[in-house]
C-alpha cells in the first residue's frame, strides 16, 4: 500500500489522511483512467471535495458501469487500453445518458482537445492536473448540466434594466408571460435569451412545472429526434435502454429550444407535428405520447431570412412566432450597463473572496465607449477578471485588455511601434493574469476572454514558460 502519493500538481499524504465526510453525496463521478496510481489520487482528491466516485480502467468497464447505474459526470482519460474517452462518451449517448464529460489527456495537444469538444465534451484538462482548475471545471460542468436539464431556475441572475429598450421588453414579457402563446426570443449572442425564457416561464401559470432547456446547436441530426422525443430499447444500434425525451420531461411546463435555427429540416418536420398534434412517438415505438407543453424558442439569426432561403420551414416559423420578443444588445441599453457591472462585481466578490466596491472613472468611460460584441456574457467575464486582478476596492483600467483600451481611439502614424507596444502590453497582462491565478491556465483564459488554445499559442509566441 502506498504511504504517499505524488503527481506534479497534486500532493497527498495518504497515511495522514483522515476519514472524509462527503458534503455532496448525491453527486457521483465516474473516473476512467488506466493509470492506477493517478486514478487513486483523483479519487482521494474528489472525496476531499465532497464527491462520490467510482473508478474503472477501460472503455469496456466504463460502458458496463454506465449501463448499470446513473452518474452526474464522467471524468475520462483520453487514451485507454481499448479505445478513448470519446468512445465512452459516445456509448453513454447511445444509452440515452447525456452526462457532462471532462476529458483528461497527458498530451498537451490542442487537436485532441478540439476533437473532444466537438464530440460533445464539456471541457478538457491536461495532466498533470491542477486541483483548483479541475474543481472549478467540475463545478461549472455540473452547474450547466443542472441548468440545461431544467432542474433549477437561475436565482439572483436577473437584473432589471431601467433603459427605454429594457422597459419595452419587460412590458412585452408581462403581456405574453401569463398566456400559453408560443414565443420566439431573438437577440445577439450573449444577450441573456435563456434568462428571458425563464422569466416568461416564471410569469406563466406553469411556473411550478418543469422548465426544460435544449441547446439545439449541439444536437446532431442523428441524435436530435431521440433527444427531443426519446426512444425505446432497441430502436437503433446502441439503444440499450428506454429514454424519455425532452418533450415528455417538459409535460405541463415550458420547453425552451435555444438556437432553434440549427435544427435540420427533417427534425423541423417532426417538431412541427409534435407542436400541432400535442403528441409524438418515441423512436421505435408505436405508442402515442400526449403532452401539454409551451414552446419558447430562441435564435440569434433572422428566421424569416432562413425561411426565404429554404433552410427553415415556413409553417414551423409561423407556429412558433405567435409572439416575438426582441432582446436589445447591451450597447443599446444605456446606463443599464452599470447596473450589470454592479451585479457582476458582487457575484465576483463572493466567488473570488474580493472586496471590490467600484470601477474607476476611466474604466467606466472605456466601458461606455466599448461596443460589447459579446454583450452581457462578455461584460460578466470582463468584470470577473477585473475583480480578480484588483487588490483594493477600486478596479483600475490597467487590467483591461489592450484591444478594449484602444477602442474609441484613433492611431495614425504609430505603425510598427504601436504593434510592439500592444504585444508588450499583452505579454505583461498574460503574465500578470497567470500569476494572479497561480498559473491556472483555464482561469487565465476565462479572465482574458480567450479560449485555451489561443492562450497556449500566445504563451508560445511570447515564450512564457511556467
Amino acid at each position: 500500500m502506498h504511504k504517499a502519493g505524488y503527481l506534479p500538481g497534486l500532493f497527498f499524504n495518504f497515511g495522514d489522511m483522515q476519514t472524509l465526510q462527503n458534503g455532496n453525496t448525491s453527486t457521483t463521478i465516474l473516473i476512467a483512467d488506466d493509470d492506477l496510481t493517478f486514478a487513486r489520487i483523483m479519487e482521494q482528491m474528489l472525496h476531499r471535495a465532497g464527491y462520490v466516485t467510482e473508478i474503472c480502467h477501460s472503455v469496456a468497464q466504463a460502458t458496463r458501469q454506465i449501463a448499470r447505474q446513473p452518474y452526474d459526470l464522467l471524468l475520462l482519460d483520453y487514451r485507454l487500453p481499448d479505445g478513448t474517452g470519446l468512445d465512452i462518451m459516445q456509448s453513454a449517448h447511445e444509452q440515452g445518458r447525456n452526462y457532462p464529460v471532462i476529458i483528461m489527456t497527458s498530451f498537451d495537444d490542442v487537436r485532441t482537445a478540439v476533437k473532444a469538444m466537438r464530440s460533445g465534451a464539456f471541457d478538457y484538462i491536461t495532466k498533470p492536473v491542477n486541483r483548483e482548475e479541475l474543481l472549478m471545471l467540475l463545478k461549472d460542468a455540473l452547474s450547466q448540466s443542472n441548468t440545461s436539464s431544467g432542474k433549477t431556475v437561475a436565482e439572483g441572475a436577473w437584473v432589471r434594466g431601467q433603459s427605454a429598450p429594457s422597459e419595452n421588453m419587460y412590458r412585452q414579457l408581462q403581456l405574453v408571460g401569463p398566456t400559453d402563446m408560443s414565443v420566439i426570443i431573438q437577440g445577439e449572442s450573449g444577450t441573456g435569451k435563456e434568462n428571458i425564457a425563464r422569466q416568461i416561464h416564471m410569469l406563466s401559470k406553469r411556473n411550478e412545472a418543469p422548465f426544460i432547456a435544449v441547446d439545439c446547436g449541439t444536437l446532431s441530426n442523428d441524435l436530435a429526434a431521440s433527444e427531443l422525443f426519446g426512444h425505446i430499447k432497441g430502436a437503433f444500434t446502441g439503444a440499450l435502454h428506454n429514454k424519455k425525451g425532452k418533450f415528455e420531461e417538459a409535460d405541463g411546463g415550458t420547453l425552451f429550444l435555444d438556437e432553434i435555427g440549427n435544427l435540420s429540416y427533417e427534425v423541423q418536420i417532426k417538431l412541427l407535428r409534435a407542436i400541432q398534434e400535442r403528441s409524438f412517438y418515441a423512436l421505435g415505438s408505436s405508442k402515442e405520447i400526449k403532452v401539454n407543453v409551451r414552446i419558447v424558442a430562441a435564435t440569434n439569426e433572422d428566421l424569416k431570412d432562413k425561411v426565404s432561403k429554404g433552410s427553415f420551414r415556413e409553417d414551423l416559423y409561423h407556429r412558433l412566432n405567435e409572439f416575438k420578443v426582441q432582446v436589445p444588445a447591451l450597447r443599446e441599453r444605456g446606463d443599464d450597463l452599470f447596473l450589470f457591472v454592479k451585479h457582476f462585481i458582487n457575484e465576483a466578490n463572493h466567488s473570488l473572496d474580493r472586496q471590490v466596491k467600484e470601477i474607476s472613472p476611466e474604466v467606466a468611460l472605456i466601458f461606455r465607449q466599448y461596443d460589447w460584441p459579446g454583450n452581457i456574457r462578455e461584460l460578466k467575464n470582463m468584470v470577473k477578471r477585473l475583480v480578480l486582478l484588483t487588490e483594493g476596492e477600486t478596479a483600475e483600467a490597467r487590467y483591461l485588455p489592450e484591444d478594449m483600451l484602444q477602442s474609441g481611439h484613433t492611431t495614425s502614424n504609430a505603425g510598427h511601434d504601436l504593434r510592439r507596444l500592444q504585444e508588450r502590453n499583452e505579454k505583461e497582462l498574460i503574465e500578470q493574469t497567470l500569476k494572479a491565478v497561480n498559473n491556472n491556465k483555464l482561469k487565465a483564459a476565462q479572465l482574458l476572454n480567450i479560449n485555451r488554445s489561443t492562450l497556449y499559442a500566445k504563451l508560445e509566441k511570447y515564450k512564457i514558460y511556467s
